[in-house]
């Protein structure tokens, strides 16, 4: 299908990063794990765990793009199934959020763990949905929902780990 043609690049890029970026939180993750703290699990529900899966997500969309489809009626119906799935996702992400007790989630913390993931799946599906009459619409919009999930698993990541080396840090300081 040449519109998917045009975008290979794009998603060679974007899934590539994705998978490393997934690895690297995997290796975050156990250096983190050798010091716990109560609840540790808790918080990682809802604030690990997500990262790990919209870098997934990234990853699994850049694979479904790069299939070759005939037509954009099934990839479309699958990264719409995503986004509606995303949806839910985020609902339950931020109920866990609400319940941890381990740390008190700031403005900054719903942005990029509820507000901007719920937008990305949205977009995605609303995307889905209009691929079949605007194909080229459709496919930008799966772009910037791809691209705004590796973002905002980055941002994530990088907020997890400095949190953890400062609290770490300010604990062996006596602070």
């Amino acid at each position: 299908m040449p519109e998917l043609n045009e975008w290979e690049s794009f998603y060679v890029i974007v899934g590539s990063a994705a998978g490393a970026l997934i690895g690297l939180q995997f290796v975050v993750l156990t250096l983190i794990a050798e010091s716990p703290t109560l609840r540790t699990a808790e918080a990682g529900g809802a604030f690990a765990t997500p990262t790990v899966v919209h870098f997934a997500v990234v990853l699994l969309l850049s694979a479904i793009v790069r299939a070759p489809w005939k037509s954009i009626l099934p990839v479309a119906g699958l990264w719409g199934l995503i986004g509606l799935t995303g949806i839910a996702y985020v609902v339950a992400v931020a109920r866990r959020i609400r319940l941890q007790s381990t740390y008190r989630p700031d403005f900054e913390d719903w942005f990029f763990n509820t507000l901007l993931p719920l937008v990305a799946y949205m977009v995605l599906a609303a995307s889905a949905l209009s691929a079949h009459s605007y194909t080229r619409e459709g496919l930008f919009g799966l772009g910037i929902a791809t691209l705004l999930l590796l973002f905002i698993g980055i941002h994530n990541a990088w907020d997890a780990v400095a949190y953890h080396v400062l609290t770490s840090k300010g604990k062996a300081n006596g602070d």
